[in-house]
């Protein structure tokens, strides 16, 4: 004889036990999904979620990049397409043609989670052997990340909500396109929205920025003048994600000052200026093989953000006041990416674009100060295994000078060679 379950027992047993199921679920603690996130236990009678475990990610790469350069570019940037260090007068650097060989791009990071009543406790430590400022040029230690977050809030050293790393292309090259947002800074951030379709960040960052003095550089009258910083820089940016790809929108105010140390009765210096920038990204995902890179970015007094642009701020003469003959202006700044990386298959890939930088000079800068540069380049990556690429990659710099007509172009052909390793522990 065969029993029966009526249906109505069916259906109330599974209201049941859905009801249950949301009476015990542990509240979200984290809207952005992790490699951590735990597997309900089936071990327990109860059936309980297993409680979340504190994790560490050792994670990094090897990396070799190899070319001939066919111009010349100033040495301490000699594996790196900058447009800002191409020569600003002819043979400025030396002869054309050189070979290069670099283990700069190499990395090491260490990422931490730490389960707490208020959510995970994440952290980021990283660095790479590229050295910039008083190490330009050198294989040195380089911080790139050192941050921290709880809940809605993180300080520390990490990606200017003003920039968009997605908008990066798959290329190795290691300084990317000129004409995007780029900067690591120290902040304090509040992340009120974030989910897999909508992005909310709010930052206060550490504010700086580089004057040129133009052609009045080295006058005497300049020497008292120093950077004076009353605020931090205010930063943020909206992102929405969905199907087609994502759209950002981003913004930053600054101000820049400055103090005459040594005024006079008939010159007293002193100033300060307003900074600000709109930001507009995008990823487009055309097909599962073909994603375009997309930014247009517009501002005064930003280039210390941008990727590979001059001075903030620059020098406009002022006639008729004696007090103040000269003036710092914010520099306009037009900057613009276009990418599309391309999958040809699982092994091979190929990334394809143009970046631009305009900067539109005050009157007292000097005729060979940077104006324009461009960049773009194409490659080939091969990946014969998942971690690790070979690529071949033809690149193109330009620089463009504010008003003796002078510009000049640089080819590369760029061999690189990357392992990328990866090792994850819960305790």
């Amino acid at each position: 004889m065969t029993f029966r379950v009526p249906a109505t027992w069916i259906v109330g047993l599974s209201s049941l036990l859905w009801n249950c199921s949301m009476a015990t679920r542990l509240p979200a603690q984290d809207s952005q999904p992790t490699s951590s996130s735990p597997a309900p236990s089936t071990s327990s009678s109860d059936q309980q979620p297993a409680a979340k475990k504190n994790t560490i990610d050792f994670y990094g790469f090897v990396m070799l990049d190899a070319g001939y350069e066919f111009g010349q570019t100033d040495p301490d940037w000699f594996d790196v397409v900058r447009p800002t260090k191409l020569p600003s007068f002819k043979n400025e650097f030396g002869a054309n043609g050189n070979v290069y060989f670099s283990v700069r791009q190499t990395r090491f990071g260490v990422k931490t989670t730490t389960p707490t009543q208020f959510g995970d406790l994440k952290t980021q430590f990283e660095f790479e052997l590229f050295g910039t400022g008083v190490d330009a040029g050198q294989t040195t230690f380089r911080l790139r990340h050192a941050y921290g977050e709880l809940w809605q809030f993180g300080a520390g050293q990490t990606w200017s909500p003003f920039m968009d790393i997605d908008v990066f292309p798959n290329s190795v090259e290691y300084w990317g396109p000129n004409g995007m947002v780029f900067f690591r800074n120290v902040q304090i951030r509040w992340m009120p929205l974030r989910t897999e379709r909508n992005e909310i960040i709010v930052a206060l960052e550490r504010p700086g920025a580089s004057a040129d003095q133009g052609v009045y550089a080295g006058r005497v009258e300049l020497q008292g003048i120093k950077p004076h910083f009353t605020m931090p820089d205010i930063s943020g940016h909206v992102r929405i994600t969905r199907r087609w790809g994502y759209l950002q929108a981003a913004g930053i105010v600054r101000k820049i000052g400055w103090v005459d140390t040594n005024p006079t009765p008939t010159l007293n210096l002193t100033d300060h200026v307003y900074g600000w920038g709109v930001n507009i990204t995008s990823n487009l995902t055309f097909t599962e093989n073909d994603t375009a890179r997309l930014a247009v970015v517009y501002g005064e007094g930003i280039e210390n953000y941008m990727n590979d642009a001059p001075v903030d701020i620059g020098v406009k003469n002022n006639p008729g006041s004696i007090l103040r003959p000269i003036l710092g202006v914010p520099l306009p700044v037009l900057g613009a990416v276009g990418f599309l990386d391309h999958n040809w298959s699982k092994r091979f890939s190929t990334s394809l674009g143009y970046s631009l930088v305009n900067i539109y000079n005050s009157d007292a800068q000097k005729p060979n100060d940077y104006h324009q540069g461009h960049y773009a380049l194409t490659n080939l990556l091969f990946h014969p295994v998942s971690k690790v690429t070979i690529g071949a990659e033809f690149q193109y710099g330009r620089r463009l000078n504010f008003s003796d007509g002078f510009n000049v172009n640089d080819y590369r052909l760029q061999f690189s060679f990357k392992y990328d390793w990866k090792k994850v522990f819960e305790l």
